[in-house]
């Protein structure tokens, strides 16, 4: 049997801080062939992807993990072919559909169902095929009242429901899903989980399955390709990348994220850290509050809210913070520079290291930013026979959501 997919020699380089360039004339292209690169532009080019050579099966069940711009999302880009890569190729065949950002591939002005045609005619499909499959995938979506409702008024959960019950039924031989499962809720999340085995095991497609909820890709998948800096770091077995994965990030975790202001966000956040209390870096100590500070970016001024996401050590959404919409703590601020203190108690959680994403959301609880993992803590001691913190099991996106009030404040640099 021949491999399903084929990956040689692929590199993908991009240029940092490069925005979107006006269109250039044939003059100016010819011109920019010919100049000579300086210093700058040479130090200002990176390898997102390099030297990347892999052949999956037909019916394998590939995870793939790796720190944020270890190049995941890139190699599905790439292979979906919405960009090309700079050197090397990748062979297929058969369909592919992808899943990589809410939306792709929709049209705002079409209803749910014109859209759910027109994804199909993209894969190929001939309309009556279309038609035979759309009761099945209106049903999964769970959006069927809103069917012949123009996708524009749907919220981003309701689009990313119709877009995975469109990728997963309309049979493409190769399916390709990005961490854009996180936006949808715990019970969607499973039943997407259930229908990727289902149509991987029983029909024999090809899944590629970025996420860094490693509980979800050690129930999917079998195989486990774990990106480094652009590179293989390894690939076997989903059960040893996981582990090899786990061990290196505890040992290579970071004290603090830093990133630069991106102009398309209306809220960017540049770092994010923990504030110990004590004289060890990301330490938390049961009894002691944990506070998580962000340097934030406004560059649009609407109403907005922060929210967190805290996931175990091996990054499964645990608990969540509801420190923005849910306790009606929106915020308008002025263009310019904010550190953002978040402080809440944990006393409930057992000795064991921690990640926490960062995240801003507009007034739809879109997300404007989303940092994965963006930092860690380590909490310490011994857990408290008794609190008076109240929690209830399977809310949003994590399995605790906290009741009590969370202490938000901010101040301008």
């Amino acid at each position: 049997m021949e491999p399903a997919i084929i990956i040689e020699n692929l590199s993908k380089q991009f240029k940092k801080g490069a925005t979107n360039a006006p269109y250039l004339s044939l003059r100016d292209v010819i011109t920019k062939a010919f100049q000579k690169k300086t210093k700058n532009e040479a130090e200002s080019l990176f390898w997102a992807l390099k030297d990347i050579n892999l052949q999956i099966e037909p019916g394998e069940r590939i995870g793939i993990i790796g720190r944020n711009g270890a190049g995941k999302s890139t190699l599905l880009k790439i292979i979906s072919r919405i960009t090309p890569p700079t050197k090397g190729r990748v062979i297929f065949e058969g369909r592919v559909a992808s899943l990589l950002e809410v939306g792709t591939g929709f049209h705002p002005e079409l209803t749910g169902r014109e859209n759910i045609y027109l994804n199909g005619s993209i894969l190929g499909l001939q309309k009556a095929e279309i038609t035979k499959k759309l009761d099945e995938i209106i049903d999964f979506s769970g959006v069927e009242n809103f069917i012949d409702t123009p996708l524009k008024h749907y919220s981003s959960g309701m689009e990313l429901r119709l877009a995975f019950s469109v990728a997963a039924h309309l049979e493409p031989e190769i399916l390709l899903i990005d961490e854009v499962l996180a936006v949808g809720d715990i019970e969607f999340q499973k039943k997407c989980l259930g229908k990727m085995e289902e149509v991987s095991q029983k029909e024999g497609r090809t899944i590629l399955f970025v996420s860094h909820n490693l509980e979800a890709v050690l129930k999917l998948c079998d195989k486990g390709l774990w990106l480094k800096s652009g590179k293989v770091k390894m690939y076997d077995d989903i059960d040893k990348v996981v582990s090899a994965y786990i061990d290196d990030s505890n040992e290579e975790a970071t004290f603090k994220y830093a990133g630069k202001n991106d102009f398309s966000k209306a809220i960017c956040i540049l770092e994010g850290w923990i504030k110990a209390s004590n004289t060890i870096p990301n330490m938390v100590e049961v009894g002691e509050p944990l506070i998580i500070q962000m340097k934030i970016a406004v560059n649009e001024i609407k109403k907005f809210s922060f929210e967190v996401l805290i996931r175990d050590s091996r990054r499964e959404p645990l608990l969540f913070l509801p420190v923005g919409l849910a306790h009606g703590k929106e915020h308008t601020l002025s263009k310019g520079e904010y550190v953002v203190t978040i402080t809440t108690m944990l006393p409930f959680l057992t000795k064991d290291r921690y990640f926490i994403d960062l995240i801003t959301a507009d007034t739809n609880k879109s997300y404007i930013h989303y940092l994965e993992s963006a930092v860690y803590f380590e909490m310490g001691g011994k857990v408290l026979e008794s609190t008076n913190f109240e929690y209830t099991a399977n809310q949003r996106m994590g399995k605790i959501l906290l009741t009590e009030a969370i202490k938000v404040e901010i101040n301008e640099l």
